[in-house]
């Protein structure tokens, strides 16, 4: 089977942007679909994406357009518009791609409004594409600047999976492939999450341990979650659970960090999140992941503490003091 040459780039957000960097540096043809005219126009005109990736030089090669048509006809497609506007991007693909493409899901969450996995959002709305998901620790900002990078490409088809890496990878951007689409997508839009909690922990200095315990403990959540949905817990060991977990819990280079950091500091959310462009995934997933543990009676406390927060005005002092309250259980208690 010949080598995939042209790809579409659903998403002009930072991580779209640093993902046709990616491809066009595997030696492949890239177009990039950004909504915002101002998008388009600096990437075209300047090579850069002063919206959402400030100060990188893009390679002149890569094109951006408004024109959703003319994307869809590339050879594979990456779909990388905010997991919350997932379905509605697919529906106004669906006319255009033909069938059989891959589609790589390059976003990370759980969909609020039905609390289904981005694969069955794809599935449902672009029935006609081959899915596979992307997800690892990747701050876009430094793929883009080609600093070392590995990733989890999952595809149910192994023979798409290695297709797409031959594609896609380099020296410095490296998939590892695997068969476990659901486990890389919970490992992905939890840790969103976790990384909000993370966050507050550090926004109100207790310190290093609590940032570890936490860590430590949400992984368990993530786990037990995966679990439920037919994922395997060697997967959420790996890039796509603990490596990203680990990236986004550690750095204010995370947007869902930086959130929980400045709620922790006793910023309001509203007026956080009105002053950013870009999207804190965590707090859709925290609504959608928090449902779905109630659905599945999977226990996921801390993720339970983060929704309160975000959704239901929960105090932030009482929460944690609800969570240090909780009974002393075994290390590998199921709950």
């Amino acid at each position: 089977m010949s080598a995939m040459q042209r790809f579409g780039v659903i998403g002009g957000g930072a991580w779209g942007t640093a993902l046709a960097q990616v491809l066009h540096r595997a030696g492949r043809d890239v177009v990039l679909w950004a909504r915002e005219a101002d998008v388009v126009e600096t990437i075209n005109r300047q090579n850069e994406n002063k919206v959402f990736l400030p100060g990188i030089a893009l390679n002149s090669g890569i094109v951006a357009t408004n024109d959703l048509a003319t994307v869809a006809t590339a050879e594979a497609l990456l779909l990388v518009p905010p997991a919350q506007h997932l379905r509605a991007t697919c529906a106004a693909l669906v006319s255009h791609v033909a069938a059989g493409t891959p589609a790589v899901i390059c976003a990370k969450g759980i969909e609020e409004k039905t609390g289904a996995m981005l694969s069955d959002v794809v599935a449902a709305a672009l029935p006609q594409a081959s899915v596979a998901v992307l997800s690892g620790p990747t701050f876009a900002a430094e793929v883009a600047r080609g600093l070392p990078t590995a990733v989890t490409l999952a595809a149910a088809d192994a023979a798409l999976g290695q297709q797409l890496i031959a594609a896609m990878g380099t020296r410095e951007f490296r998939p590892y492939l695997s068969d476990d689409v659901a486990g890389a997508q919970i490992g992905g839009a939890v840790k969103n999450v976790l990384a909000i909690a993370c966050g507050i922990v550090m926004g109100r200095d207790f310190g290093d341990n609590a940032r570890a315990a936490l860590i430590t403990r949400g992984l368990n959540e993530m786990v037990r979650l995966a679990l439920a949905m037919g994922g395997r817990p060697e997967t959420l060991m790996g890039l796509s659970g603990l490596g990203d977990l680990t990236l986004t819990c550690s750095s204010t280079q995370s947007r869902n960090h930086a959130l929980g950091f400045a709620l922790g500091k006793g910023e309001d959310l509203k007026t956080y999140l009105a002053a950013r462009r870009s999207v804190a995934e965590g707090v859709s997933s925290a609504a959608a992941t928090a449902e779905l543990a109630r659905k599945l009676k999977v226990d996921m406390p801390i993720v339970a503490a983060v929704e309160a927060v975000l959704h239901h005005g929960a105090a932030i002092d009482k929460t944690i003091e609800g969570l240090l309250a909780r009974p002393f259980k075994t290390e590998t208690a199921k709950g």
